[in-house]
């Protein structure tokens, strides 16, 4: 687990330098992707002020950090770029609260701040060597760009073993990233498989219906070396679930990547807790046979 290494001088030390993990650090507005036809969801392009900050904020693929606007407050994203991505931080933000419409509203060249990264991320170390069945869903694909980008990095590939994608949104005009989307299907070291609930345009090409439905269709059957990511709607983990244990996927190789009231984003304020656990810092990555031991409150 990783919190922040921001440091300042706190009143009543004496002058000293102590790290403060509620500072954020100041980063500019680089660039704004529209992602979707219905324009709320976008993509901000964040570059560090300071080139020491950037430094310090070193993450893994499946962590998240806090958003900042002055006067405004902050949201936990999950970070969209990978490690491998050097100079720039991502982040794609669904427009649903008064920080998010604010950071929504926001232009290019304006200034805000990161706080993170935070919680844990993907089991790197365990899953190499493996193959690796990525589920997403809805606008939830944020940390899976940062994974899929992670393990296509050149000097990446060669550590994991077959790689399927299984991506879905309510209609084609929802679905993020969707040049990289096309570049990825352009490659012959990983399987894409699309899909959107439904669609009337003649001219879609891939597969059609809920991403449960799809995994059960497309999803390699369990072998003892492939591990199921899975990052969606609390309706989507539902009924993904039980396919992925019909496939014969045990607990401990189905990892999920859970939301729950996170606030703080350091586990002090107690608003992400399920039984003793705390989303933000405990996870909010979790595998299925760790969350089989915890209140049913996911």
């Amino acid at each position: 687990m990783t919190t922040p290494h921001v440091e300042s001088i706190i009143p009543g030390t004496g002058g000293m330098t102590v790290q403060n993990p509620y500072l954020p650090y100041p980063v500019r507005i680089e660039e704004i992707i529209t992602e979707t036809e219905d324009r709320n969801l976008k993509t901000f392009k964040l570059v560090f002020l300071n080139t020491a900050d950037e430094k310090k904020f070193a993450y893994k693929a499946g962590q998240f950090a806090e958003l900042s606007i002055t006067g405004k407050g902050e949201i936990p994203i999950g970070i969209a770029s990978s490690p491998s991505e050097k100079g720039f931080l991502l982040f794609t933000v669904n427009r649903v609260g008064l920080v998010s419409t604010a950071l929504h509203n926001m232009r290019v060249g304006d200034i805000m701040g990161v706080r993170g990264p935070m919680g844990n991320w993907y089991p790197w170390e365990t899953i190499e060597g493996k193959s690796v069945v990525i589920i997403g869903g809805g606008f939830a694909f944020t940390t899976l760009r940062s994974s899929i980008v992670y393990m296509l990095d050149p000097n990446n590939r060669p550590k994991f073993k077959d790689i399927h994608v299984i991506y879905g949104a309510r209609t084609p005009g929802m679905l993020l990233y969707r040049d990289e989307l096309a570049a990825w299907e352009e490659r012959d070291d990983i399987y894409m498989h699309i899909t959107v609930d439904a669609t009337d345009d003649p001219t879609w090409k891939y597969n059609t219906g809920f991403v449960p439905t799809i995994t059960d269709q497309k999803a390699p059957p369990a072998d003892g070396e492939t591990y199921a990511i899975v990052c969606g709607p609390p309706i989507m983990i539902k009924f993904t679930q039980p396919v992925l244990e019909n496939l014969g996927y045990s607990y401990d190789h189905i990892i999920m990547s859970l939301e729950n009231r996170m606030k703080c984003g350091i586990g002090i304020c107690g608003h992400c807790n399920i039984g003793k656990e705390y989303v933000c810092k405990d996870g909010p990555v979790f595998t299925l046979e760790q969350l089989s031991r915890m209140p049913k409150e996911y």
